[in-house]
């Protein structure tokens, strides 16, 4: 099988006085500190993700 696709995800907004499911989002991504970038694998669930909080992240592809 080939290689697992994986995205890069930075956050680049605060999380404060976010709603609460946003920030659960974040946080399921594995984004802890501001301008902390994690590789997570490209499935439409994590891409659900991170278009429900896109205004805090930013996503690159690999």
């Amino acid at each position: 099988m080939g290689e697992k696709k994986m995205i890069k995800v930075t956050l680049v907004r605060s999380m404060n006085g976010r709603l609460k499911s946003h920030q659960a989002c974040v946080r399921g991504l594995g984004l802890r500190r501001m301008h902390q970038t994690v590789e997570v694998e490209d499935t439409p669930s994590v891409r659900g993700m991170v278009n429900k909080v896109s205004y805090m992240v930013r996503m690159e592809e690999i």
